[in-house]
């Protein structure tokens, strides 16, 4: 007898999932924050040979959620400060379920129009909310590093077009020279993209930059209309934000490129108070940012934001004879993928959810969160090393065995997650406030274990 994989139309299944994740969310707040070794050793119990035939979905989330859910990071409650990860917005999980539902390919108008006008849609409001020119071409993709992909690509089209090479057709072989100019410290998810477009990760001339990281106006390489330019919104360490007033004037009037890794420090644009530091990157031709980290949708969801369309389609269109496309916006014409999901789904639930004053709040109350952390543990005699000017604190706790010793016991003791790095020589703890969720006690909380475990090291 054959058999089949079941088919009903029992939506036991999805009362399941939401009890499953309903009390998973609620939770986050008083388990650890890394899960315990014998958790971690659960998992095996997900594999195993391949079944030979079905079994009920039920049963299948049942064991996904008994094995997988307490082995997991509860990267996404209050008290996880590591890698700028941010939790997801109640409205844009909703969103995500529902879009999931509806399982739509976003690439083309035929296939899906839902997603593709709610894409126009969060293009014009993301553009109005972070002072970016009207009119820019757009691709929602995983993140910052697909972002920076794609607007590089458009860079690295226009930049040649310019000396009469199609990049597209002819390739690189014998193309004419491209300066990329980076400062130094650049993140790696830029010479990422640089390096899947040929244009090398290591052939980049790198600025010296200042004592918060900040790239160095003055000691900016000659620029001309064959150079791509690459700044920072946001330094991954210390959150500080180039000169991009100074240093976009210089672009432009060279001809140059310039491109903006903004994966969380674009949303300072959204924030009256934090929004000086934004000042003169709408300047730039290029943007690239994260719904995951400061806007909290779930993953994944990249932006990537071009002030010239032509050279964003140009980089990207994809056609066929198969491939229906009408005169309006075509997403797959913009971004690397064809098959894709709506990510901008959860990009419109949150900004229709906070509206512009809550995307507001919710970014300055990461600030001052973190503004709240340096200030206790400068109290309790640490070293804080940065300007705390937007989420990110670093902080040093003596010679770099007793920071890493530190760091260590704190993500074993669970109250908060801090994550390590090496800055400018100095070995640190860094801690990334990104949570809708994290309230003053979370803070305080996590201070609380800071001083425990420090002293006890």
């Amino acid at each position: 007898m054959n058999q089949h994989v079941p088919v009903s139309t029992d939506h036991g299944v999805l009362s399941d999932a939401l009890a499953y994740a309903a009390r998973y969310l609620d939770g986050l707040d008083s388990r650890p924050v890394a899960p315990p070794p014998e958790a971690i050793a659960r998992l095996r119990g997900l594999g195993g040979a391949l079944p030979d035939g079905p079994t009920d979905p039920r049963e299948v989330l049942a064991l996904l959620d008994g094995l997988g859910s307490p082995a997991t990071v509860a990267s996404a409650g209050p008290r996880y400060f590591g890698y700028v990860i941010g939790g997801a917005l109640p409205a844009t999980v909703g969103a995500n379920w529902l879009a999931t539902a509806w399982d739509q390919c976003g690439g083309l108008r035929a296939i899906s129009p839902t997603v593709c006008a709610i894409e126009e849609i969060v293009v014009g409001w993301l553009s109005e909310l972070l002072g970016l020119p009207s009119g820019c071409a757009s691709a929602f993709v995983t993140g910052a590093s697909m972002a920076s992909f794609t607007a590089l690509a458009a860079a690295r089209h226009a930049v040649l077009a310019r000396a009469d090479w199609d990049v597209q057709s002819k390739g690189l072989y014998g193309a004419p020279p491209i300066r990329i100019v980076v400062g130094e410290e650049v993140h790696v998810t830029v010479l990422k993209a640089l390096g899947l477009l040929g244009l090398g990760r290591d052939t980049a001339i790198r600025v010296p930059v200042d004592g918060q990281g900040r790239m160095r106006a003055d000691a900016l390489p000659p620029l001309d209309e064959r150079t791509i330019l690459c700044l920072q919104a946001g330094n991954v360490n210390t959150g500080a934000f180039d000169p991009a007033a100074e240093i976009c004037a210089k672009a432009r009037e060279a001809g140059a490129w310039t491109h903006v890794d903004g994966a969380f420090g674009l949303w300072a644009a959204a924030a009256p108070e934090r929004k000086y530091l934004m000042a003169g990157f709408e300047l730039a031709d290029s943007w690239a940012t994260d719904g995951h980290k400061q806007l909290n949708t779930p993953y994944d969801c990249g932006i990537a934001l071009v002030r010239h369309p032509e050279a964003l389609r140009d980089a990207m269109a994809a056609t066929a004879a198969y491939l229906a496309a009408g005169e309006e916006r075509e997403p797959t014409h913009y971004g690397p993928e064809l098959s894709r999901r709506g990510r901008a789904v959860e990009v419109w639930a949150a900004l229709r959810s906070l509206g512009r004053s809550g995307v507001a709040e919710l970014v300055e109350r990461c600030c001052r969160l973190a503004e709240r952390f340096a200030e206790g543990l400068r109290a309790a005699g640490f070293e804080v090393l940065n300007e705390v000017v937007f989420n990110q604190v670093l902080v040093s706790f003596g010679a770099p065995e007793r920071t890493q010793a530190v760091i260590a016991a704190l993500q074993a003791e669970g109250t908060a997650w801090f994550g390590g790095s090496v800055w400018q020589g100095r070995t640190v703890m860094r801690i990334s406030v990104s949570n809708w969720s994290t309230t003053e006690r979370d803070v305080d909380l996590a201070l609380d274990a800071i001083r425990r475990v420090a002293a006890s090291v």
